[in-house]
């Protein structure tokens, strides 16, 4: 897949087939989208393009209330490759371009910079200064400039629809199993693996490597996982996961900590990008005033993790 900015992009010959959004996630519902534009670009011999942001709109348009990201860009580029596009335009998004209207939109990156022959968006999709930009206003400028707009509705996953909304509440509620069946893969998140309190080897038994995951990130409710670690050259290990406040040593911690031991590994992770992907939820996290207690109950959490991956055939991202 070619990743482009605006200021390189030039239309392909033939014209492009185009998808709009801020595609957080690239949940199942983003994927059936992404499969019909391809089967329509197919059917007319266009190349496929979407046009994404280089940050969430939200950050701009309303930072107070922007959500935490699904995927990072780095993440949602890789998971657009693997969805078979042939373009994705990476659009800057500032000030100046959430003040921008819908129609100068269509006309400078979807003509100007696809050469657009046809749009595929979600019918409930708006875009453009204030959302005036929608299915309607993009009908009616495909007819003066050449390109033809079709309305997909929105996929839905037990009788409701998918959204990046939905993943997020299933993720804040620890259901990262719930969340795993709308993205259509276990959420994922990446951090570079920094220094702790130095606890976790030396006094309690269960070496951990801390994430320093981004604020920007979701991360799943606070509690204790089964997850899979993946390491920058590929290898995936089994991980039993905190992501939490450590009760038992911080009284008032202002930010929960992603902590993930490996199982049966024994190697430095520090300054490396580890990628944790959460598989289940084991339990809620709890405050130990005994070390002892809080060991045993680490010790059963790994005899957990082990059993929930075995069961799922040690899954991998």
């Amino acid at each position: 897949m070619e990743v482009v900015r605006p200021d390189e992009c030039a239309p392909p010959p033939g014209g492009s087939a185009v998808t709009i959004g801020a595609y957080d996630g690239i949940h199942v519902g983003h994927r059936a989208l992404l499969a019909e534009l391809r089967r329509l670009a197919a059917a007319q011999g266009l190349s496929t393009a979407v046009v994404t942001f280089d940050r969430h709109p939200a950050t701009v348009v309303r930072p107070e209330s922007a959500p935490r990201l699904l995927t990072d860009l780095p993440q949602k580029l890789e998971l657009l490759a693997a969805c078979g596009v042939d373009r994705t335009l990476v659009v800057p998004f500032d000030r100046a371009r959430a003040d921008e209207s819908a129609e100068d939109f269509v006309h400078e990156v979807l003509v100007g910079n696809l050469g657009a022959r046809l749009v595929v968006v979600g019918q409930d999709f708006h875009f453009g200064h204030g959302r005036k930009g929608n299915v309607e206003l993009l009908a009616e400028l495909g007819r003066e400039l050449g390109f033809g707009v079709v309305g997909v509705g929105l996929h839905a996953a037990a009788g409701r629809p998918v959204s990046s909304t939905r993943v997020r509440e299933l993720l804040a509620a620890g259901d990262v199993g719930g969340a795993a069946d709308l993205l259509g893969r276990f959420h994922q998140v990446r951090g570079v693996v920094v220094t702790g309190d130095r606890r976790g080897g030396p006094v309690l038994g269960f070496p951990t490597a801390n994430l320093a995951v981004p604020p920007e990130i979701a991360l799943p409710a606070e509690g204790i996982y089964a997850a899979t670690y993946t390491r920058p050259s590929g290898s995936v290990h089994q991980a039993a996961v905190s992501v939490g406040r450590r009760p038992s040593f911080h009284r008032d911690a202002p930010a929960p900590v992603v902590e993930a031991h490996l199982l049966d590994f024994d190697g430095d992770l520090y300054g490396e990008e580890g990628r944790l992907s959460f598989v289940a939820r084991l339990r809620e996290e709890r405050r130990y005033d005994d070390v002892g207690a809080l060991v045993a109950q680490m010790h059963d959490d790994v005899a957990r993790t082990r059993a929930v991956l075995a069961a799922r055939g040690a899954p991998t991202c």
